[in-house]
């Protein structure tokens, strides 16, 4: 596994459950009683810190900051390509968390 380093660029898989998904929802699933859906979205967050125990801090495009296991299967880094397609999309941990590119 490759290590983090702060400014990294890393790209969360998290699950959400609402009644309506948004434009970003990925493998889109109704729940059980239909009332709600279950889905994916892919957020993208910059490395703030990475603290001794080797946990991760990030910040998101709203300035929130969370400390994640670097070993979370949902977790990963952002490839070259990956830099490239969603550079607007990824915070500036200078500004306080907010992306330097259009929104």
């Amino acid at each position: 596994m490759d290590g983090y380093a702060v400014g990294d660029h890393v790209i969360y898989h998290k699950t959400k459950s609402s009644p309506h998904p948004g434009p970003r929802a990925e493998g889109v699933r109704p729940s059980e009683h239909g009332e709600d859906y279950t889905y994916g979205v892919d957020k993208f967050w910059t490395v703030s810190a990475v603290h001794a125990d080797g946990s991760l801090e990030v910040v998101t495009r709203t300035g929130k900051r969370h400390v994640l296991d670097p070993r979370d299967p949902n977790l990963r880094k952002a490839g070259v390509v990956d830099n490239m397609r969603y550079r607007d999309r990824f915070p500036d941990p200078d500004t306080g968390g907010r992306s330097t590119g259009d929104e």
